[in-house]
């Protein structure tokens, strides 16, 4: 098996695709996480890029949560502006508008709109309050909601998990590629039946090429948390932040190891299934596609879908959130690549030649 690890190993590590596609990767990466390693306490004179709707933006931008007072606030300004528009509100007076909202005051929010739309056929006030629950703040609302969330946790720690977000998505295509060429030497018919002849048994020859191909990704994901590391580092000690490298490393053993182990199997049991890995890219794809489809309940809260080989961690970078049954479905990940191994050693038992 060691032979088989080694074999491959050194394959893999001579083939100029496993270094294009990691390069790319980093470049990919680096575009996505760049504006997160921009984030900085904010000067006074500082002003922010001005963006369509604050709920599309981030704190790189000045863009932070409404608390409830703030965001009521901002919705009775909107709704003002909505009242008095002649082309496409009301158009009220300031005096009358005002007078709308003066009646709300004592009013919930869902009264207030249900109020709205009875008395004065406006639809979709309840809209106008998801849209209010973030805003640009001031320089000093914006350092008072990073210092806030920095008590919390280090810098590292929601950094970290943009990292294995997009790490996630990105080791799951380019796991898709390479290991394309874990079994498509090995398939052709001569060395096929060769390989079936040598020494060695059904588990140790499944085991070495899913352990290479495992190996072989993980190495990727090495150098990709080493990279990332040094760059969260170097705008950590810039603006002042903690850091805690076991972010990185706890996130990529517990959220991206076990995808790339199944992804390795699936391999396994589709190259002896057809005796050629690459009816497994499209799969994997569609795979791909289905564990990058989330799901939200009555309560708005995340769900991963089951078996999925993708961890997400939707949110803006302060406000980030673990899917639901996360880790039972890292557990059910490990438990069914285990046993896609041994029905990939019982395929190949089966076609051994004596």
């Amino acid at each position: 098996m060691k032979a088989i690890i080694k074999r491959n190993l050194k394959n893999y590590l001579k083939n100029p695709i496993f270094w294009i596609g990691l390069i790319v990767v980093l470049i990919s990466m680096y575009q996505t996480l760049a504006p997160y390693l921009s984030i900085h306490y904010v000067k006074s004179d500082e002003t922010f890029r001005k963006v369509k709707m604050a709920s599309d933006g981030d704190v790189m931008e000045g863009c932070i949560p409404a608390t409830p007072d703030k965001e009521r606030e901002l919705w009775e300004k909107e709704i003002v502006k909505i009242l008095q528009d002649t082309e496409n509100g009301f158009g009220m007076s300031e005096v009358e508008a005002e007078a709308v909202i003066s009646e709300m005051k004592q009013m919930k929010i869902t009264e207030a709109c249900q109020y709205l739309k009875t008395e004065y056929h406006f639809n979709g006030a309840n809209y106008v309050y998801e849209d209010v629950s973030w805003y640009q703040g001031s320089p000093e609302e914006v350092n008072r909601y990073i210092r806030e969330n920095l008590e919390k946790h280090p810098f590292s720690y929601y950094f970290g998990r943009k990292f294995t977000d997009f790490a996630s998505l990105h080791m799951a295509f380019f796991a898709t590629v390479l290991l394309a060429f874990l079994f498509f030497q090995d398939m052709r018919k001569n060395t096929y039946e060769l390989l079936h002849t040598k020494p060695m048994t059904a588990f140790q020859y499944i085991a070495g090429k899913i352990s290479s191909g495992f190996l072989i990704m993980t190495a990727a994901l090495v150098i990709m948390n080493i990279v990332f590391i040094i760059l969260c580092y170097a705008t950590a000690v810039k603006s002042g932040f903690a850091m805690n490298i076991l972010d990185f490393v706890q996130n990529s053993i517990l959220y991206v190891l076990p995808n790339i182990l199944m992804i390795c199997c699936v391999y396994a049991v589709t190259a002896l299934l057809f005796k050629n890995p690459l009816p497994a890219v499209p799969a994997l794809v569609l795979y791909i596609i289905y564990s990058n489809m989330l799901t939200w309940d009555s309560k708005g809260q995340c769900h991963a879908r089951p078996f999925s080989i993708m961890v997400r961690f939707p949110g803006n970078f302060f406000e980030t959130e673990l899917p639901h049954q996360v880790y039972l479905n890292q557990l059910l990940l490990v438990a069914a690549s285990i046993l896609l191994m041994f029905i990939a050693v019982w395929m190949w038992k089966r076609r051994r030649v004596y």
